[in-house]
């Protein structure tokens, strides 16, 4: 499934000429869209999931986990002040925003979606089932928070759908080591929503942000869940978090036309990343670190994300 070693960073073109070489490696997968989210949002909203689905476990403690209370950080060289913490694994948190279509059970409709959808990994549908989405986005857009699309959150900026955001961290899991991540970077860190859910799944999950009202945002929802080990950084993720290194996986919300390179060598080796690479044509990328100096790559599927931006506003 990958294609042969090859240095970093790749260009547009170089991954263009792989896709098409290796489109027989494809995933055949159907990506919803906004469009097909909110034609089927009405359905799928007053329907619960099956009791007997074995996609929707029960959300429980992943291995590693701590849920001590203590203090999301930013580190020594971040500005972004700590915040209090508990376990977001042990039960559905309380939802503070009492809206139509919040519920339960429209978040289990979510989740059985997206196993539909191809998504196997149980610690991750566990996660997605967990996290309160309609608390990371504006209370205006909380009855859609659940429809399998993304949403706006401000500063030209979305959350991802669920599906993107489930079907990324199952790639990254899906290593030699077992699913275990001791250590995850966040490039784009938006409202908070997949560092909640990478929390879940990693003992460790660092995110930087460089829109200061998006740290800032990402700050404020996830106070009230409590999350013991997110470490929220204001910075340019183009940069990556050299202090932090080395990271067991990389995930990306953002799309740039290639991988920078200070991001691959901050990979563990064995390591994975995960991004969207591309202008208007956009594929979800697996990158591999094999050695010291080779990393493999592997297209997965198209995507669309907002572009990845240097520098910090």
């Amino acid at each position: 499934m990958t294609e042969a070693p090859k240095r970093f960073p790749l260009t547009l073109a170089a991954l263009v000429d792989a896709k098409s070489k290796t489109s027989g490696l494809r995933t055949t997968r159907i990506v919803a869209t906004p469009q097909t989210a909110t034609r089927n949002a009405a359905s799928d909203s007053a329907k619960s999931p099956s009791t007997n689905n074995p996609y929707i476990p029960a959300p429980k403690k992943p291995q590693g986990f701590n849920p001590a209370p203590s203090a999301v950080s930013a580190g020594k060289s971040s500005p972004a002040k700590s915040l209090p913490v508990t376990n977001l694994g042990s039960r559905h948190l309380t939802e503070d925003r009492p809206t139509p279509l919040v519920s339960e059970g429209v978040r289990k409709a979510m989740v059985a979606r997206i196993a539909k959808q191809g998504v196997r990994d149980v610690s991750v549908l566990a996660a997605m089932e967990a996290v309160p989405r309609h608390m990371f986005v504006e209370p205006g857009l909380a009855s859609q928070a659940y429809i399998d699309a993304s949403l706006p959150i401000g500063q030209h900026q979305t959350i991802s759908q669920p599906y993107i955001v489930a079907r990324m961290i199952e790639v990254m899991r899906d290593n030699q080591h077992g699913g275990v991540l001791n250590r995850v970077l966040e490039i784009g860190t938006g409202c908070g929503y997949q560092a909640a859910v990478l929390s879940l799944v990693a003992k460790e999950v660092y995110s930087i942000e460089r829109i200061k009202p998006l740290h800032e945002l990402a700050r404020t929802n996830l106070r009230p869940l409590r999350v013991a080990n997110i470490r929220l950084h204001y910075g340019d993720g183009m940069l990556g978090l050299p202090q932090a290194a080395p990271f067991d996986g990389i995930i990306l919300a953002a799309a740039g036309l290639e991988v920078p390179q200070a991001l691959l060598d901050q990979m563990a080796i064995g390591g994975r990343l995960v991004a969207p690479v591309g202008s208007r044509q956009q594929v979800l990328q697996l990158i591999q670190r094999i050695s010291k100096f080779e990393w493999t790559s592997t297209t997965l599927e198209d995507c669309h994300f907002v572009p990845l931006r240097a520098g910090t506003v």
